[in-house]
């Protein structure tokens, strides 16, 4: 399967040779089942259930993966990726504005994705950036691949959620260190003017990319059929604006933006917990927000929820692509390539207070200064990354 925007090359499959019935089936299955079960306390929760099936679809589709695309970007200069990111970023930024200006929406309090700057966000970050490519994912990446059939996935985020783990067990030293409060473009400078300069310098950025990369064959992904839609791939520019809009539509849902790697913080505590682990013994498990998701089963907690149907999701494009094919036998240096990874993109995303999606794109779209760092701090980490990956016999 693509592992990201391979699908500017794959052809549209016909709609009746292209379905896998029996891993379909299993996915509408888990689609309804989970549904059920989280229907029983909270409507809201299946709302958000089905959003992160969308965004699994989404992703799957459309082939929008930050890694492959930072890849291109440094060894081909092939720009296409990361031009898509930024019109994501500035659609994104045109829809949260006024949500977040106001504060509420409905009558609901929501929050943009907000943290301290300073040396934590940019060592994560760092971090973040090198595990990207030797684990071949980043945040959703990861979970998109595994639930399209990548079983390489399942070792890199094992290792995702042990090294999310083990850094929050280590945040009262990151947090020590020098950093500022959060910074909000859009309460700093007030909304109008602070979306403004964001949508200016992300067009700055994607003229600068569209001047130095490469040219590239125009993308001509699935054009002319509307079974595209259900078989896929998706243009790039589609995923982008879907992605901006389903992360709308999460800000809306959930009161905040889309997260991923702090389900994988929580998966990793409870599995330890189990193992004798005393939350008592980490300052950082004693607040109130980890307390209650401690105390509480993993369907209550919205970002798990979401990243179960994220993976529930992409396995229904898969099969709907007719690319639902795993492959058991991994070579021994890609399968270390794939711990190391996760191990790193999971301390990493805990310290920097988010990975590619909700330090760098909630991040971003919620005008905090944190996420321009984020980005700025792992894109040296993904070149470092990238000179790595021949040693694990992983081609760049």
């Amino acid at each position: 399967m693509p592992l990201a925007n391979d699908a500017l090359k794959v052809p549209a499959a016909p709609l009746r040779k292209s379905w896998q019935h029996r891993p379909l089936a299993i996915a509408l299955l888990l689609l309804a089942g989970l549904a059920a079960l989280l229907a029983r306390d909270d409507l809201r929760m299946v709302g958000l259930f089905v959003l992160g099936a969308a965004l699994g679809v989404t992703l799957y589709h459309a082939a929008f993966g930050f890694t492959g695309a930072y890849r291109r970007l440094i060894t081909e200069r092939d720009t296409r990726g990361v031009q898509a990111q930024l019109v994501m970023l500035g659609a994104a930024t045109l829809l949260f504005a006024p949500v977040l200006a106001v504060g509420s929406v409905f009558g609901r309090e929501v929050v943009g994705a907000l943290a301290p700057v300073g040396w934590q966000v940019a060592a994560g970050a760092f971090l973040f950036g090198i595990g990207m490519q030797l684990g071949n994912g980043c945040g959703s990446g990861t979970l998109f691949t595994l639930g399209g059939g990548s079983t390489r996935m399942l070792a890199t985020l094992a290792a995702f959620v042990a090294g999310s783990f083990w850094a929050s067990l280590d945040m009262g030293w990151w947090q020590a260190l020098p950093s500022w409060p959060s910074i909000s473009l859009g309460a700093t400078f007030g909304w109008p003017l602070a979306v403004a300069l964001q949508i200016a310098f992300l067009l700055l950025l994607w003229l600068g990319l569209k001047r130095w990369g490469k040219p590239a064959l125009k993308n001509t992904a699935g054009a002319g059929s509307w079974r595209i839609l259900l078989t896929g791939p998706w243009p790039l520019l589609a995923g982008a604006l879907a992605l901006a809009g389903l992360n709308f539509i999460t800000l809306v849902l959930a009161g905040h933006p889309w997260t991923i790697t702090w389900a994988f913080t929580l998966w990793g505590a409870k599995l330890a917990m189990l193992l004798g682990w005393s939350p008592a013994s980490s300052a950082f498990w004693q607040g109130d927000f980890q307390q209650a998701a401690l105390q509480g089963g993993i369907l209550d907690d919205i970002t798990s929820v979401m990243d179960i149907g994220l993976l529930v999701g992409a396995l229904c494009a898969a099969s709907l692509a007719g690319r639902f094919a795993p492959q058991l036998r991994i070579p021994l240096r890609s399968l270390i390539a794939a711990v190391l990874g996760g191990l790193l993109m999971g301390y990493g995303a805990r310290i920097a207070f988010g990975c590619n999606i909700g330090a760098f794109f909630s991040g971003v779209a919620s005008t905090s200064l944190h996420g321009w760092l984020w980005i700025a701090a792992t894109l040296p980490g993904n070149w470092i990354g990238v000179r790595l990956r021949p040693w694990f016999r992983m081609p760049n």
